[in-house]
């Protein structure tokens, strides 16, 4: 479904991606991992459309979309949720869910029952539907950006350190509904730090260290490997 061949991204004169080349096949669920600063966001921020690749080429079936835009992909059926978890503060839940519809807002049925369907998803987000956004806890935020990059129906999600910065609680919880999401069939590319629990949902990974795949394989493959936990993944 997803493939890139020797991705290059560059800032200036520093290259933080270097030929990386991955697959995500229809369905599939696969982490990205790697320390701070391997290159994993820049890569995932590159696929999605968002930094230009400077190198390389991104392919979605059988279309190339190495140059498109972050609009044209999200209307290609990629969703995206960046790192920081940036809701619209003075708007609602409702509003916000609202606005990640956007490509989808003239076919209204539709738009109303995604957002059915994210609110039985997510019953903290149908219990706060009326409440600013920024009144909410970190991880009930978490929870309206993926909610709210499921508005436009994808077909495959990006996630971006969905963990970061939640309570151990949270992050159980938060996983926990990213497995329900690929159980409906979602296809998924997560990059995660914590390579313990994004390995125990993955089919598979890969492992970025200085801007290049240092290694792939089954996430019991990877999880397996303890020299690579201590090498690339930490502690």
């Amino acid at each position: 479904m997803l493939e890139v061949a020797e991705l290059e991204v560059r800032y200036g004169a520093v290259r933080a991606v270097r030929g990386v080349t991955l697959r995500v096949a229809k369905g599939e669920l696969v982490t990205l991992l790697g320390a701070n600063g391997a290159g994993k966001s820049s890569t995932l921020m590159c696929i999605a459309g968002a930094l230009r690749a400077t190198g390389g080429t991104i392919r979605l079936g059988d279309e190339e979309v190495t140059a498109a835009s972050p609009e044209a992909m999200v209307r290609r059926g990629v969703a995206t949720v960046p790192e920081a978890r940036n809701v619209f503060p003075d708007l609602t839940v409702a509003e916000n869910l609202r606005l990640g519809a956007y490509v989808k807002r003239r076919d209204r049925t539709a738009v109303a029952e995604q957002r059915d369907r994210m609110l039985q998803l997510f019953p903290r987000l149908a219990e706060r539907s009326e409440q600013p956004a920024g009144t909410l806890s970190g991880g009930e935020q978490q929870m309206l950006v993926i909610a709210r990059a499921m508005m436009s129906q994808p077909s495959i999600l990006l996630l971006d350190e969905p963990s970061l910065g939640l309570a151990p609680t949270i992050v159980d919880q938060i996983f926990e509904l990213i497995q329900a999401l690929r159980r409906s069939g979602l296809t998924i590319l997560l990059v995660e730090q914590n390579a313990a629990k994004a390995l125990a949902i993955a089919d598979r990974a890969y492992v970025m260290r200085l801007g290049r795949i240092a290694a792939e394989g089954s996430a019991s493959e990877i999880s397996a490997a303890t020299d690579l936990h201590s090498l690339y993944l930490g502690g």
